[in-house]
């Protein structure tokens, strides 16, 4: 996996698609992942070197342009984000837990990013934009100050292009909770 990751949120899959062959023919990028998500809309996750993702953005931005939703490129992303985009990371020793919703898959990313670099807190799960009408949100965890912190960043990085949606921190979080959205 590369230094870099980029996204771009697509409209619809056509535009997603051959968004997608855009990205990979510009530069030396991996495909993390290709999908199509919630109502009807196409997502493509790439990684590399800085340079290359930053091209390969911008090439399908700019062929598609009038198709474009969001997209990112993150320079230098949390080791939490690719774990996190997976729900692979299990809850330890829970003293909050962080909810932060957007209207973008790729502003969740971004603001997911945003929160891991604020305060010691652990992203368990991305959910981006699957069985949500486009929506997406994260979550973490860590202590009552971490989280509420990395939340408060969080909602400001998503606020900037008007994708935040909303926000709950909370403390101790029941067991039951846990068994019900994990």
């Amino acid at each position: 996996m590369g230094k870099a990751l980029g996204m771009v949120e697509f409209v619809t899959v056509s535009a997603g698609m051959n968004g997608a062959d855009t990205m990979i023919k510009t530069a030396e990028v991996d495909v993390v992942e290709c999908a199509t998500v919630c109502p009807g809309k196409y997502m493509v996750i790439i990684s590399g070197e800085l340079s290359s993702v930053k091209a390969a953005v911008e090439a399908a931005k700019a062929q598609n342009a009038e198709k474009v939703i969001d997209s990112f490129v993150l320079g230098n992303p949390h080791e939490s984000i690719f774990p996190a985009i997976y729900g692979a990371t299990p809850p330890e020793d829970v003293e909050a837990l962080g909810v932060m919703e957007t209207f973008s898959a790729a502003s969740a990313i971004v603001a997911a990013d945003a929160a891991a670099k604020t305060s010691l807190v652990n992203l368990l799960e991305l959910r981006l934009a699957r069985g949500m009408c486009g929506k997406s949100y994260l979550l973490l965890t860590g202590s009552v100050s971490a989280v509420k912190a990395a939340i408060e960043r969080a909602n400001m990085e998503a606020s900037d292009k008007g994708m935040f949606l909303d926000s709950s921190v909370i403390p101790r979080p029941d067991a039951k909770l846990w068994a019900s959205i994990l």
